[in-house]
């Protein structure tokens, strides 16, 4: 790659580690971001240096075994999770990695991003499920990620923060800003009640939506309806969104939450053997006061 080109790739990394840092997104010498701008290369920053207070000239070139081709400091301590994710995501061309507060704190709290909640999200990530806790800097990581990166462009780490990838720097950064918004706006909706669930049936729409703008995705969304334990059903070979199977409907209250009641019907909305009715202690007070007054 000619100079002038890597120069740029340089400084997109620096501009990119500035909105990290700006946006709260990385504290201290928190984070780490790589290009991969040739087929054994790869450009990254340094280790123990603030995402905001960057320059050009700090950023390091290696291979994909780590090896380092140029550059006066040290590769970033996270450089092993970067290289697995290039091995196993041909198309990444990019890294990002942080720890946004709202998402970690779904990630420290072990709660998935997997719930069909906005239609934007489901169209452009699907899900963003957690990885299971490894030491970070050291070969668990890679190893952890390794099992979800094939099919997913944005992870929960888990009581570490969030990774992202994309075609280029900057689309990797957006996944990130993507992540964190999708966390705040889950956090004020869990706050305020639960969440209304976008249904199966809608978020089938959603993913034919893809092709149609021509969104890619690593993987296709497989739907969970939640396997009827109330545990999501893991399957790293495609996006699991927890979407309840409700027919005819397009949002319903969150089965899981407790707020307002679903039942569980077969494929011709018939209710289930199973079925369950789900009360707030609001509802279940209202319809226990009521009984009372029937009876006197």
């Amino acid at each position: 790659m000619a100079d002038v080109a890597l120069d740029r790739l340089r400084a997109d990394i620096v501009e990119v580690g500035r909105r990290l840092y700006t946006r709260g997104f990385c504290a201290s010498n928190d984070g780490n971001i790589s290009i991969r701008f040739a087929e054994n290369r790869v450009l990254t920053t340094p280790k123990s240096v603030s995402k905001g207070y960057m320059t050009p000239d700090m950023m390091v070139v290696v291979d994909l075994d780590g090896k380092k081709i140029s550059g006066d400091r040290e590769a970033s301590s996270e450089l092993l999770m970067h290289l697995e994710v290039y091995r196993q995501r041909p198309d990444a061309q990019a890294v990002v990695h942080a720890h946004p507060p709202l998402a970690t704190g779904f990630a420290v709290a072990g709660v998935a991003l997997d719930r069909a909640v906005l239609a934007e999200v489901i169209c452009t990530l699907g899900s963003i499920p957690i990885v299971d806790y490894a030491t970070p800097s050291t070969p668990e990581l890679p190893a952890a990620v390794r099992q979800y990166i094939k099919a997913h462009d944005g992870l929960l780490l888990a009581n570490h923060g969030a990774l992202t990838v994309g075609p280029d720097v900057y689309g990797a950064y957006y996944k990130m800003e993507t992540v964190e918004h999708f966390a705040k706006i889950s956090l004020v909706a869990r706050l305020l009640g639960g969440e209304r669930l976008i249904s199966q049936e809608e978020v089938i729409r959603l993913q034919n939506l893809r092709g149609k703008y021509g969104i890619t995705s690593p993987a296709p969304i497989c739907l969970d309806d939640m396997d009827g334990s109330g545990a999501p059903v893991v399957d790293a070979s495609c996006q699991v969104v927890r979407s309840p199977d409700v027919p005819g409907q397009r949002l319903v209250p969150d089965p899981s939450s407790g707020l307002g009641f679903v039942l569980r019907t077969d494929s011709g909305g018939v209710p289930r053997d199973d079925a369950e009715i789900r009360l707030t202690y609001r509802e279940l007070a209202a319809l226990i006061e009521e009984a009372v007054e029937r009876l006197r």
